[in-house]
Order: C-alpha cells, then structure tokens, then sequence
C-alpha cells in the first residue's frame, strides 16, 4: 500500500477537526450547515473531476444524475402505503425492514420504505440510466457530448417539473431523516449539526480514497492514455468505449449519492436541482480546481459552493458561474491549483535561494 497516497487525506482530517472547533468555540457553528451542503455537491465535483479531467468526457447533465438520486430517494421514502398497511405483504416487508411506519408533522401514520432501500433504489435506477445514456452519447466527441448531455439534464428537469409524484414545480418536501446506524442520521436539525458534520465529511473522504486508487491504477492509467489519444489508446489494445462508460456510470454514482443525502439532510428537494445552471456550476468549478487535479476540485468545490450558499455572489450567482466557465476554458484550461503546483513552488524558491546565495558568496569574494 502506498501510504503516501493517504498523507494528504490525514492532513484533511485535521483540518476537518480544526475548522468544526474553531466554528464551536467561535460560536459560528450555523457555517457547517454551509460547509455540510457543500460537501454533499462535492460528490458531484469528484465525479466530474474523474470523467473529465482523467477520461477527457465534458458532461453538462450530472445535475440530472444529482435530482435522480434525491427524487428517487425523496419518492419512496414520502410514498403512503397505509391504505395496504394490513396486508400480509406489507406486514413481511415491514419485519424485512424495507417498510417503516412513521409520522408526519400533523401526527398522523405513513407508511413507506426504508431510505436504506430508497437510498439502495436511487443507486440502482442512476447506474441502470447511465449505462442507457452512457453506451449511446458517449460515441460522441466534443461539443457533440456536451449537448447530448445537456439535453439529458434539460430532459430531467421536465420531467420532475411536470409530474405528480415528484411535486412538479414545487418539489417534495417531508423527506424524513436517514437514519445511517441507531446512533447516527442524516438531518438538518441543529442539535445533529456537528454530527452531521462529520457524516458528510466521512461519505466525502470515502468518495475520495475510491477516486484515488482508481487514479493510481491500471484503470487510471488507461483513463489517462484515453485522454491524451483516444485512437492511439484503441490502436495499443485499451477497450475505450468501456472504460469511458464505467466512469460515467461511476461519476453519475457519486452525484446520485450526494443527491440523496443533501435531501435527507435538507428535508426536501426542488426542480432547481436539476437545472442547467447547476451542471455549468459543477463544469466551471472542475475547470478551476484543474480537471486532473482531484484536491483542486475539491478545495475548490467546497470553497465555491460555500460561499454561494452564503449567499456571496447574491443575484449574480448564473453570471459568476458562466463567466468562470469561460475565463478558464480559455486561459486556464488545467486551472489553477495544478497537479503539481506546491512542488513546483518549493523547487521555484530553492531555485531563488540558491541564487540568492551564490550572489551573496560572489560579492564576499569581491569584497575580499
């Protein structure tokens, strides 16, 4: 095992603990509401970061990937079985624990699936759609790719903005807590905010060792050879159209998952979700953090997403977002934290050390 693969990972985990003391102690706690959220749509950056930066696939749909996990997840777990509560099926299904009987905010009885099962469905439904999208579109290069994917989000968000089950325009709401173990669940709540802290960071981390052995192999590898030459890939015996499907599956895996636990700690979710805007935010934080650099997407994911759920860029937040897009497309296109980038920095300052000291020595020589 290569353990310095995981040093970074380490110096995450401190800096984790130290941002939720400092929050704790500074009576700022209200930021990990911020910091939860961002680390949820960080699934979507991660996935991105795999499929473009390394499989050299541009998608402008994952937002769709995203509302497919939160309204799946959303669906089944709001659906009202009661009326086939006493039925010798529903009673098998609740002992399996597929089926939960609770109650909503007016007291009274619901009777729906678990959000494992509805969280195990959302998973299942996003990789049985990626592999129907994915085999057909990702024959296609280019900006070619680009619309077909955005047609796919385009497609989505008409979908749920126009169906019954999925609240149309105004989405689904009541989406109740997920309860991960007994002592541990998913929920907005404030007494569970810094418990909830830690549960995103960890989905998070977990997202994040997965990308980074699969970077580091042979996967990863040919992933990068595809990028570089897709025909010279094909010509050395890498089967591409594989290898560029299971990415996409993967990196719509990883949208899905933050899609259903955002709406689980959210309570709900809402046609916005899936927006075109949404999958260019998603695109234009990837170009910033540098699509092969999977620390720079992160940090930059985090960062970004933080301050718009401050609400920092106010009214102009599709602006800021489009105009990042294109600045970096254009001058910046492996963006600006490079794979690479603090080596770089320390070499540059040894460099200019050494300089500094050789001028210093030529000059005592003179003096002399």
């Amino acid at each position: 095992m290569d353990v310095k693969r995981y040093r970074p990972i380490a110096v995450l985990l401190i800096i984790i603990v130290f941002i939720q003391l400092i929050c704790t102690f500074t009576g700022t706690e209200f930021f990990l509401t911020q910091i939860i959220m961002a680390a949820y749509f960080s699934l979507v950056i991660l996935g991105l970061c795999l499929l473009m930066g390394h499989a050299g696939q541009i998608s402008l749909g994952h937002a769709g990937f995203f509302a497919i996990g939160g309204y799946t997840s959303a669906t089944l777990t709001t659906i009202n079985l009661i009326d086939i509560a006493d039925s010798g099926v529903a009673g098998f299904l609740k002992g399996a624990g597929i089926l939960f009987l609770r109650k909503d905010i007016y007291g009274e009885e619901i009777l729906s699936f678990s959000p494992w099962v509805a969280f195990i469905a959302a998973l299942v439904v996003t990789i049985l759609i990626a592999f129907l999208i994915g085999i057909p579109v990702l024959r296609l290069k280019g900006h070619y790719l680009a619309m077909a994917t955005l047609g796919f989000g385009m497609i989505i968000t008409t979908i749920v903005r126009g169906t019954r089950i999925f609240g149309e325009a105004d989405g689904i709401s009541s989406v109740p807590a997920f309860d991960l173990l007994p002592v541990l669940r998913v929920t907005g709540k404030s007494i569970y905010r810094i418990e909830n802290y830690y549960i995103a960071w960890f989905i998070v981390i977990i997202a994040l060792i997965i990308s980074l052995n699969l970077i580091n192999s042979r996967v990863g590898r040919a992933l990068r050879a595809i990028h570089g030459s897709e025909e010279a890939a094909r010509a050395i015996g890498i089967d591409t159209a594989r290898y560029k499907l299971y990415t996409f599956v993967l990196s719509a895996v990883f949208a899905a998952a933050g899609g259903v636990f955002l709406t689980h700690y959210n309570g709900g979710i809402g046609p916005s979700q899936s927006s075109v805007m949404k999958s260019v935010r998603y695109v234009a934080i990837v170009a910033v953090g540098g699509m092969d650099n999977i620390w720079g997407c992160l940090f930059m994911g985090i960062l970004l997403n933080f301050l718009t759920l401050r609400g920092f860029f106010g009214t102009l937040e599709e602006v800021v977002f489009g105009g990042i897009l294109i600045v970096f497309m254009l001058f910046f296109p492996r963006g600006i934290l490079k794979p690479g980038m603090i080596t770089s920095f320390r070499n540059a300052i040894r460099k200019c050390g050494l300089k500094l000291f050789r001028m210093r020595g030529k000059s005592k020589q003179n003096a002399a």
